[in-house]
């Protein structure tokens, strides 16, 4: 049985858009304006920490997400991908794994950061255009890793 906390956003949904939902964990993709390819792996139990996790769990969710940084090298070619795991504004364990490129609103600043210059819409869009293709990749690939 999973544990949910009934005030936490990850708990009542899915926190973006599903991509893949295994047993343990899901991948969404954020709906993040200016940042097409921003995904988040995120625990389906409600923990707050990373090392709540028995290790086995540990490396399983660790496994997730090098899978989407894989995809999204693979795929997009990015100039670098970010990943964090901060959970100050909702504690609820989850990982941020966003494709950077050079020309995003933000480069070569944090995403939570201020905008340096206003986003490329052609560029973004053409990143949108090929997220099927690594969406369908990204599980395959989520559902090798699962039991």
């Amino acid at each position: 049985m999973v544990a949910v906390s009934t005030a936490c956003p990850l708990c009542a949904e899915d926190g973006g858009e599903l991509v893949w939902r295994g047993e343990r964990l899901r991948v969404i993709r954020a709906n993040e304006a200016g940042f097409p390819a921003f995904y988040r792996v995120v625990w389906n139990a409600h923990v707050a920490e990373f090392s709540d996790l028995p290790a086995s769990d540990r490396a399983h969710c660790m496994d997730a997400v090098v899978a989407v940084e894989q995809a999204l090298r693979e795929h997009l070619s990015p100039t670098k991908v970010n990943i964090a795991a901060l959970g100050n504004m909702v504690p609820h364990l989850h990982w941020h794994v966003i494709a950077r490129f050079g020309w995003d609103s933000h480069f070569p600043s944090p995403v939570w950061a201020s905008a340096q210059r206003p986003g490329p819409q052609a560029q973004e869009d053409a990143v949108r255009a090929r997220l099927p293709a690594l969406e369908e990749a990204l599980r395959q690939r989520l559902a090798a890793l699962s039991p």
